[in-house]
C-alpha cells in the first residue's frame, strides 16, 4: 500500500473512532439526563384518600381520543357550568385558586400539576391505541388545514386568520397544542400542492387511496416521518402523561425529549415512568384512566 493511501486509511479509521467516541459520550450524557428526570419524577409519592374525589378535577385531554365528547357528555354534566374553570386548552390561563373552580380541561401535559394544588387535585384522562391516534391526528390536521383553501392564496388565509383571532377572545384550534404546530404547517403544504396542481393544469385528483393523494395532500407515510409530527404526535400520549411534551412546564423537558428521540432505547425510561404514575395513581384512586377504541 502506498504511503498516501495508508495515511488516508489511517485518517478514516481515526475519524470513525472519534465519531464512535463522540456518539458514546452523547449517549452516556443523554442516559444521565433521562435517568435523573425519571428518578425525580417518581420521588413524590401520591397520597390521599383513594375513595374521595379531590377539590379540583384536572381533565388531561390527550388529542384524538374522544376526550372532547367524553368531557362534554359526561364529566361536565356531573360538575355543571358553575363549577367549571375558565376554558384553557393550551397553557394554563386561569388562577386555580378561584373560588368554586373545581373542573379544568386542557391539553396541558401532566407537568401542569406543578401549577395546581397537588394534594387537592384529581386527574382524569382518556387513552387510545397509539396507531389509531396517529391516523386520527393525520386526518384532523388535513381536515382543519383544508378549511383555509377557500382563500385565493396562503398569504390571504394567514392574514385573515390573524385578524379574526385578534378580535375574538375565545380559544381557537390554532391556539391549542398540538394543532398550533400541525395545522399551520399542514396548511402551508396544502397551498403548495394546490399551486403545483394549477401549474400542471389539474382540476381534480383521481385516486382510490385516501391516504396517498399526493397531488392534493401530504401522504400518510410522509406525515409520520416529519420532525413536527415526531415531536408532537409520536408517543404523544406517553409524553403527556409523563409531562414531557414541547408544551411542558418542566425546564428539563426539552433535553429529555431530545435524548429520547435521538436514542430511542431511552424511551423505555419515559414509558416506565408513565406506566408507574398511572398504576400508582389508579391504586389510590387519584388518576382515572379511560380507554377509547
Amino acid at each position: 500500500m502506498v504511503p498516501t493511501l495508508k495515511f488516508a486509511v489511517f485518517l478514516l479509521a481515526l475519524f470513525a473512532f472519534v465519531d464512535a467516541s463522540s456518539a458514546e459520550k452523547d449517549f452516556v450524557q443523554c442516559e444521565k439526563i433521562v435517568r435523573e428526570w425519571a428518578r425525580s419524577a417518581l420521588e413524590e409519592e401520591i397520597e390521599g384518600d383513594g375513595h374521595t374525589l379531590q377539590d379540583l378535577l384536572f381533565f388531561l385531554h390527550v388529542p384524538r381520543t374522544g376526550g372532547r365528547t367524553y368531557f362534554h357528555c359526561l364529566v361536565k354534566k356531573v360538575y355543571g357550568a358553575a363549577l367549571e374553570c375558565p376554558r384553557s386548552y393550551d397553557k394554563l390561563r386561569f388562577d386555580p385558586r378561584k373560588p368554586k373552580c373545581r373542573l379544568v380541561a386542557t391539553h396541558d401535559d401532566y407537568s401542569i400539576m406543578s401549577m395546581l394544588p397537588r394534594e387537592k387535585t384529581s386527574v382524569m384522562t382518556v387513552l387510545r391505541h397509539p396507531v389509531d391516534r396517529v391516523f386520527s391526528a393525520y386526518e384532523f390536521s388535513v381536515e382543519v388545514a383544508s378549511r383555509f383553501l377557500v382563500h385565493p392564496n396562503l398569504t390571504s388565509a394567514t392574514e385573515l386568520t390573524k385578524r379574526i383571532r385578534a378580535k375574538h377572545k375565545g380559544v381557537s384550534t390554532l391556539d391549542i397544542w398540538p394543532w398550533k404546530y400541525l395545522v399551520p404547517w399542514m396548511r402551508e403544504d396544502l397551498f403548495a400542492r394546490r399551486d403545483a396542481r394549477k401549474m400542471k393544469g389539474l382540476s381534480y385528483v383521481n385516486s382510490n387511496d385516501s391516504y396517498n393523494v399526493e397531488e392534493m395532500a401530504m401522504p400518510l407515510h410522509q406525515f409520520i416521518n416529519e420532525p413536527v409530527v415526531l415531536d408532537t404526535v409520536h408517543n404523544g400520549a406517553t409524553f403527556q402523561v409523563a409531562g414531557l411534551t414541547n408544551n411542558s412546564y418542566l425546564a428539563e423537558a426539552h433535553d429529555v425529549r431530545h435524548c429520547v428521540q435521538k436514542f430511542t432505547i431511552l424511551g423505555e425510561h419515559v414509558l416506565q415512568v408513565a406506566q408507574i404514575l398511572v398504576n400508582l395513581a389508579e391504586e389510590v384512586g387519584q388518576y382515572a384512566i379511560c380507554w377509547s377504541h
